[in-house]
């Protein structure tokens, strides 16, 4: 497997003083590398690599400069045994190729081009390199080139008698590959360049001793253990990366002489080192001298999910303030490792005034070519910088210890003493012309004639700050149209919306085919959302007028079908909170336009299906909520619920119990135009879920109807339940084509009367109910109602011979007049006449009904029963499951929403007339609920009957 070749640099043609050749022996995150002499006559820069033995080589990787730059870097070879005598003079070189190298413009010459170039097999003790031209560009003014780092990648040459002369090609063999990536088979991960110029030097050491220990893991078939090496290594990866870029920040505070700075990156770096191998416990994975630890074989906490958390790191902050308290706790001096004491020369990191400039170092990635006799170069791959630095941030004085306090402060503390200058005095007003008009128009004139001299001159440039929250919109919409959201002019923050706006309308228009390094349509998304949440804040009301536009142009035009679901979420939750501020403004424009917005941002379909809004608007509105506030919110929530509508979903935000906590809290605002509004959603939910609403409210009597909030919102509630039971009512005469029409027509009538006595038919006893041969409908007698008929006869026969045989005992010796006796009620007439006793049952007796689908009597308790399984219409019927009545399919989500439709307690039956419970129906609780005084309010007989008596 190939592996890095040691090397050292023998000769080179030219080299910069600070910058020497030696510095490509090593690899590091603080390497210089190399470079010519400034203002140089070569035109062409050699340099000559001896390898510490012969090797085998297999890949060189080359890593340039971000802006010195080379045009194209020559390869060639030497091979000459150790037992020969070789100088620079007398080798002979064989030419491998060339490649070329990017002017690295695209990337505004912040990146490093890493060009990794796969040879064919070939001996070697030497390697040159002959750098040829120099890429112009504004940062390069002496015309230098540099070289970073260079890495020889092969595998060590045992020189033996029979080897032969070094121009002998190894034509034959190939260089190892990885079976599973097909590249170049390293045998450390430490050996690529890629990897050893980013991550500091003691991690990369510890990263080989890991390797190392995995290799003999695996051979022992010690896999957990395995396992948690490998995991440790990809984190240590990551840390090395943030010590690279500490070490370089340490490097550059020395350069320009910020001894306090280096001292603290120097104290962090040491710190955040000791924290990553005390998480990871790196040294009990390393098994110090041979020991075998059981504990390694064993899964722990830290790798127990895949790859382990990094502690994180100290800020400057943290490292000053340490540093403080180990000054006067001697006992802490020992746990922060403080090694150069002698760098402490009194001064603390508050009254430190340097600043250090970021250098960019951008880490590139590898991209191999194969160089074969016709040398065929390509470009490397480009990645962003592992060492970009911020400036050096500056120590709070909080963090500075009690000796800096002795130091003077060269701040004016008297900021009111005026100022003695001339020129400060001349550049202030004169009084009389300070709220002059004319001073005033002059002043625009002047302003207006120097914007049209120079438009960018009213605009100003990003700073540090910005760029960084605005590095997004930069990279996707450029600089200059985000240079106008950012600017002060209010013309020029239009100008990038309208800008903005067009942006969005021509990239609906192009395909994505068409332009492939446009940005995705998530990004502008995002990036549009980043500047339209600085937009919608703007004071001046034109520029938000504008903004607002744009975002109903962005959800309504660009969002469908285009942008992923999660990132239309995460534009609304950037975008809604400040469009609900301005929705509570009190100017009507302002929150007139906010309100218009947030609807149209609801309307969008992805947002719909999301539920992204509504739940914003459905939340309890306080008592201390502004008027303005509050009375917008119900308002778009009373809009949402006429346009989207009750739903059902718990997460949607327009569920009735979320509408009517929300209205609820808004009836007990102080403000009367934001209970009116609660009041109307309240309606809204009252109509689909009235039971719901009212458990909301308190009881519906005559103490809480004295509040003439109450009475007005329970007034309203009578005339939907009035309207409600009318429709009920109609929907049950018209409605399913199974209603007969003496369900409708009322009892006292004497039509109905005659009909129904008409449809009696004489029975064999005289005392039993006679089946009806057809009923109003049409509907005919089937044999399930026959069968029923049968069954009630013969029961009401055996229980009249019965009675009537105790009664005629009973009276047999008082009076010998008949009598005709109800088996049910009670009732009794003098005389013999069957009929009567027929017309009892089919008018008055309470204990019977008629059913209201095929008008046949039957008793009131078998009534639930016979609708579901005997009548004609028991398809259109079905048991409710929670208070077990029988009802009308069509009418059954409004039969649930009533009040009556309760749990049936344990042992109870539920009276099919009145929705009462009937306790103990076996024992006699159905005669008491229809037959007592204070019983059945729903049975029309029982009042007919008190009539009549």
């Amino acid at each position: 497997m190939a592996k890095k070749i040691p090397f050292n640099v023998v000769f080179a043609s030219d080299e910069d003083v600070n910058f020497p050749a030696s510095e490509l022996n090593n690899h590091g995150p603080t390497v210089h590398g190399w470079r010519s002499a400034p203002n140089g006559s070569l035109t062409s820069h050699d340099i000559i690599l001896r390898f510490q033995q012969p090797a085998k080589i297999y890949r060189i990787q080359l890593l340039a400069h971000q802006y010195l730059i080379p045009e194209k870097v020559e390869l060639w070879l030497h091979y000459s045994p150790k037992s020969l005598p070789s100088t620079p003079s007398s080798q002979y070189f064989d030419f491998l190729g060339f490649v070329a190298l990017a002017d690295n413009a695209n990337t505004n010459y912040k990146s490093r081009e890493l060009q990794s170039v796969t040879v064919c097999p070939r001996r070697g003790t030497h390697l040159k390199l002959r750098l040829i031209g120099v890429q112009g560009n504004d940062y390069n003014d002496t015309g230098q080139i540099s070289l970073l780092a260079v890495n020889v990648l092969g595998e060590d040459l045992d020189v033996g008698p029979n080897n032969g002369n070094g121009e002998e090609h190894l034509s034959n063999e190939a260089p190892p590959l990885d079976t599973a990536t097909g590249e170049l088979a390293l045998a450390s991960i430490c050996d690529d360049l890629l990897f050893s110029m980013y991550v500091e030097e003691s991690i990369v050491q510890t990263i080989r001793e890991l390797e190392q220990r995995k290799i003999l893991a695996v051979n022992s078939e010690r896999f957990e253990y395995a396992r948690k090496l490998k995991l440790c290594m990809t984190a240590l990866r990551t840390a090395g990366e943030r010590l690279g870029r500490y070490a370089l920040a340490k490097r550059q505070a020395v350069q320009q002489e910020d001894f306090t700075t280096a001292r603290l990156r120097k104290e962090q770096i040491e710190m955040y080192r000791a924290a990553v191998l005390r998480q990871l416990q790196v040294h009990q994975l390393l098994e110090p001298q041979g020991v075998t630890l059981s504990s390694n074989d064993q899964s722990c906490e830290i790798y127990a999910g895949g790859k382990p958390s990094l502690p994180s790191a100290p800020s400057l902050q943290d490292v000053a303030q340490a540093l403080a308290e180990a000054t006067f706790s001697p006992k802490s001096m020992t746990s922060l490792s403080l090694e150069d004491k002698s760098s402490t020369d009194g001064s603390q990191p508050g009254n430190d005034n340097t600043v250090t400039t970021p250098a960019p170092a951008p880490a590139p990635t590898p991209a191999p070519t194969s160089l074969q006799a016709t040398p065929t170069p390509t470009l490397g791959g480009w990645r962003k910088s592992h060492d970009e630095l911020p400036q050096s941030p500056r120590l709070p004085s909080r963090h500075s210890s009690p000796m800096s306090s002795r130091q003077g402060s060269l701040r004016r503390r008297n900021k009111s003493v005026p100022r003695n200058s001339y020129e400060d005095y001349e550049e202030r007003a004169i009084p009389t012309l300070r709220h002059s008009n004319t001073n005033e128009f002059l002043r625009e004139c002047q302003g207006n004639a120097l914007l049209e001299a120079d438009p960018n001159r009213g605009r100003s440039r990003l700073n540090d700050r910005e760029r960084r929250q605005a590095a997004l919109p930069i990279l996707v919409f450029g600089n200059e149209l985000v240079e106008q959201f950012y600017s002060r002019q209010f013309q020029d923050r239009e100008d990038g919306l309208m800008r903005l706006r067009n942006f969005l309308k021509e990239h609906d228009l192009l395909e994505p085919s068409s332009n492939e390094h446009a940005a995705s349509p998530n990004k502008v998304a995002r990036s549009a959302a980043l500047l339209l949440h600085r937009a919608v804040r703007d004071a001046v009301y034109s520029v938000f007028s504008q903004a607002t536009e744009t975002v109903r142009m962005l959800f309504l035009e660009y969002v469908p079908g285009r942008v992923s679901p999660n990132e239309v979420a995460r534009c609304v939750d950037r975008l809604l909170p400040e469009l609900l501020a301005k929705s509570g403004d009190p100017s009507a424009r302002l929150h007139t336009l906010a309100q218009h917005t947030i609807l149209s941002i609801a309307a969008c379909p992805e947002v719909a299906e999301q539920h992204l809004v509504a739940p914003a608007l459905s939340r309890s509105v306080g008592s201390g909520t502004h008027q303005r506030l509050a009375m917008s919110r119900l308002q778009m929530l009373e809009q949402l619920v006429h346009t989207q509508g009750i739903s059902t979903d718990k997460h949607s935000g327009l569920t009735c119990r979320a509408l009517s906590e929300c209205g609820c809290s808004g009836i007990h605002h102080p403000a009367e135009p934001v209970r009116k509004v609660a009041e109307r959603i309240l309606l809204l939910v009252y109509k689909v879920n009235p039971r719901l609403v009212r458990k909301q409210l308190p009881p519906d009597d005559d103490i809480t109807r004295r509040n003439l909030l109450y009475r007005q919102l329970f007034t309203e509630f009578d005339k939907l339940d009035l309207d409600r039971k009318q429709e009920l009512l109609e929907a049950s005469k018209y409605g399913g084509g199974h209603s007969s029409g003496d369900a409708a027509t009322p009892p006292a009538d004497k039509a109905s009367t005659s009909s129904d006595a008409s449809r009696l038919m004489n029975s064999r006893s005289g005392h039993s109910l006679g089946p009806m041969a057809s009923s109003s409908n049409g509907y005919a007698s089937c044999n399930g109602k026959q069968q029923y008929n049968e069954q009630l006869k013969r029961s009401m026969l055996s229980v009249s011979n019965s009675r009537k045989g105790s009664a005629s005992n009973s009276e047999s010796t008082e009076d010998n007049t008949p009598k005709i006796r109800c088996l049910f009620c009670d009732w009794s007439c003098a005389g013999s006449d069957a009929t009567q006793l027929d017309r009892h049952y089919w008018k008055a007796c309470p204990f019977l009904t008629k059913c209201p689908q095929c008008s046949q009597v039957l008793e009131v308790a078998a009534l639930n029963y016979h609708l579901t399984t005997e009548c004609d219409a028991k398809e259109s019927y079905v048991v409710c499951v929670r208070c077990t009545e029988s009802v009308h399919k069509q009418l059954y989500e409004l039969h649930q929403m009533e009040d009556y439709c309760r749990e049936l307690k344990t042992g109870a039956a539920r009276c099919p007339l009145c929705h009462d419970d009937v306790h103990l129906p076996q024992d006699g609780g159905w005669k008491l609920h229809l037959l007592s005084a204070g019983g059945c309010p729903g049975n029309i007989r029982k009042r007919n009957l008190k009539k009549s008596n």
